[in-house]
């Protein structure tokens, strides 16, 4: 075996670009350290596939490689430093904490990319505050990796999430709400709501609408409901009422579908099909967000007013999958409301509620049959 590896790390030097490919592979396969260096080489290949036969190579030495990989890390070349950090992220080794903190800083966005990953995988709360400030980088992916990053690591990233909250910059503020929400922490509740409040960015009100939604703590409920007046985040409050698995939100969920309590200055949008030339278009949107969390709270109090708004052509579909997910019982409440009923629509999805919950109606026999 000691002879092939050789054999296989003078053949990475080889003219034909397949036989280098075919050695890297090999390398990989043998899993010796000896071939770290060679195969580091290999990294600055001309051919593509060469180069992926050696990153693939690098990962299955794994452990082994990490000394070197964190050089490569140093590399002039752009690419090489992307390959070197993108193994490196995925290796279980407190090594790579500090060098992939490092990255953070680098003027590649892929590096920083892969480094926030990584530092997401290993954990270390050394990598929060660095983290924290990543979630400005003018790199859209580099934030969002960040923040997984800092959801990976959890509660330990409780206080510079909840001091993000204040910063001055919106981008920060809107991805701590995301943080926040999806680590799950009780603490946040307050400062989220504070944020969906008060916060003079609207995308830094919804996200924090959305991410109390995340977290279906019932202690948001009074906010949810006291920010429905603000058109732009109504949607995200409405939403997020239905997450928190709370049946005190049932009767203000009903009042949306219904229209009772509909802002007065809610906007309108011109749309085709509509004899004023306006259609609520974003209303609609809400009544749907509330007829979805009706489903999801299961309450009997939505059964006659979801039956109802099968009369509404722009709410029909959501309220028959929504009545649909509420099973049998729904069925004799249905059928009364359509005994009277003539629009062939309406009678088409009722009947496909019906199907849908399980309902088949009596077999009747008669006399003589």
């Amino acid at each position: 075996m000691s002879d092939r590896v050789l054999e296989e790390i003078a053949a990475l030097k080889d003219d034909d670009w397949a036989l280098r490919e075919d050695a890297a592979t090999l390398l990989g396969e043998f899993c010796d350290p000896r071939a770290v260096g060679p195969l580091l080489e290999v990294l600055h290949d001309e051919d593509r596939a060469v180069r992926d036969a050696a990153t693939g190579a690098l990962r299955k030495i794994g452990l082994s490689a990490v000394p070197a990989l964190i050089v490569a890390l140093q590399d002039p070349n752009g690419n090489v430093q992307e390959i070197a950090v993108a193994v490196l992220k995925d290796l279980p080794d407190p090594r790579v904490v500090d060098p992939l903190i490092g990255c953070l800083a680098n003027r590649n966005w892929i590096v920083r990319m892969h480094a926030a990953k990584g530092l997401g995988l290993a954990g270390d709360p050394r990598a929060i505050a660095h983290l924290v400030s990543l979630l400005t980088d003018e790199v859209k992916a580099v934030r969002a990796d960040a923040t997984e990053a800092l959801v990976r690591i959890g509660r330990p990233a409780l206080d510079g999430l909840l001091a993000a909250l204040r910063h001055d910059a919106w981008i920060l503020r809107l991805h701590a709400c995301e943080a926040l929400g999806k680590i799950g922490a009780e603490e946040a509740v307050e400062p989220l709501c504070r944020a969906m409040l008060k916060d003079r960015d609207t995308a830094v009100r919804q996200d924090a609408a959305k991410a109390l939604g995340d977290l279906g703590n019932p202690m948001a409920l009074d906010a949810l409901t006291a920010v429905l007046t603000d058109l732009d985040v109504r949607p995200f409050a409405v939403e997020a009422l239905g997450r928190l698995k709370d049946l005190r939100a049932v009767e203000t969920l009903i009042d949306v579908v219904t229209g009772k309590g509909r802002p007065v200055n809610a906007r309108k949008v011109a749309a085709c099909g509509s004899e004023s030339g306006e259609l609520e278009i974003e209303e609609m949107e809400v009544q749907v967000f509330a007829i979805s969390g009706l489903a999801e709270l299961g309450d009997d109090r939505a059964i006659e007013p979801l039956i109802r708004a099968l009369k509404d052509t722009r709410l029909r579909a959501a309220a028959a999958a929504a009545l649909g997910e509420m099973g049998i019982r729904v069925a004799a409440p249905l059928l009364a409301a359509m005994k009277t009923e003539t629009d062939s629509n309406i009678l088409f999805h009722a009947r496909a509620i019906m199907s849908a919950v399980g309902w088949r109606p009596a077999v009747t026999m008669k006399e003589g049959r």
